[in-house]
């Protein structure tokens, strides 16, 4: 990593990300990076809307467009990370002129699924803890825009009947269409005293920022749906263990939901092609279940014959030499 080149004088970035996906800025400082035989570039705005990544959720990407030349070419942003404090751009190219006003863009659709799955956390840790009992505790999240994976303690396998029951809490949450409620900064005192979910390790300061959706409060510092039917959607694609006493579940929101059932619809109809009985396919793999275990009973037989048939013709080929049969 190359030194900072400072740009314009100031101490840090503002972030203005939680109320709008654009903002004017300026580029503070910048820097070179070699990784992995890359080259690419660092940046501090002095204004973004870029959420770096953090609590789980994946940083923002969009673009750096020059504010006063509608020819000039934008830069694209791939990522954006903390880093002591400074919210970090990442770049493959710098612009032609980094003294210029620029007008940063998230990428809104990226963001929207991301806060989405964001949201879909929330809901699901309160569900998992009425389900399953309050021991259940976070122990690691990934919220990106496909998909969300959350990690959590628990001494044994989710059933289906209780991976059921989770995900229809999450889903009728959904349906209630709760609004976000944000407390920007309020006392660590005033949190603890409403409810709120604190991580269990997890280091806060004396003000902290709260999310609500309904009885689900959380402290949290990511970005979030506006309300929770703005998920459409809410479906568990896998439970699975990841270490001694900590479970995984991943799961989908929105149109990536559609996009799941269309995928096993899809199946579906190819299976009944397949089994010539489109009206109903598990009729029709119970026929084949049983013809399978006929086919299997009529193969041992006929392997049993087979074998005594054999044997009764190497007995017909024995000779005797000083009284010991040879073959």
């Amino acid at each position: 990593t190359d030194d900072w080149v400072e740009v314009h004088k100031d101490e840090r970035g503002e972030f203005v990300g939680y109320d709008q996906l654009s903002a004017q800025c300026r580029i503070l400082r910048y820097r070179e990076v070699t990784a992995k035989n890359k080259k690419f570039f660092q940046l501090v705005l002095d204004s973004t809307p870029f959420y770096p990544e953090g609590g789980g959720q994946i940083g923002d990407k969009g673009m750096l467009n020059v504010e006063s030349d509608d020819g000039a070419k934008p830069i694209a942003v791939f990522d954006t990370k903390k880093e002591n404090n400074l919210i970090v751009h990442f770049v493959n190219e710098l612009p032609s002129d980094p003294h210029a006003t620029f007008v940063a863009h998230v990428n809104s659709t990226k963001r929207s699924d991301t806060q989405r799955n964001h949201t879909a956390t929330h809901l699901l840790h309160e569900a998992l803890r009425e389900v399953l009992g309050t021991h259940v505790e976070q122990k690691g999240s990934l919220v990106k825009s496909e998909s969300l994976r959350f990690d959590f303690s628990h001494f044994s396998k989710v059933t289906v009947e209780e991976l059921q029951q989770v995900e229809s809490l999450v889903n009728q949450r959904v349906l209630q269409n709760h609004p976000l409620i944000e407390h920007r900064s309020i006392s660590m005192k005033e949190a603890a005293a409403s409810g709120a979910m604190m991580l269990f390790g997890e280091k806060y300061g004396d003000e902290v920022r709260m999310i609500e959706f309904g009885t689900s409060k959380e402290l949290c510092g990511g970005t979030h749906a506006p309300a929770t039917g703005s998920l459409g959607t809410f479906r568990i694609t896998t439970e699975t263990a990841v270490a001694s006493g900590i479970r995984r579940i991943e799961a989908i929101t929105g149109e990536a939901v559609q996009a799941f059932f269309d995928t096993q619809e899809s199946t579906l109809k190819s299976i009944n092609e397949s089994l010539k009985h489109p009206q109903d396919a598990i009729k029709a793999i119970g026929n084949l279940q049983a013809e399978n275990a006929l086919l299997k009973k009529e193969i041992e037989s006929l392997s049993k014959l087979q074998t005594q048939i054999v044997k009764q013709e190497l007995q017909t080929q024995l000779k005797t030499s000083n009284g010991i049969e040879f073959l």
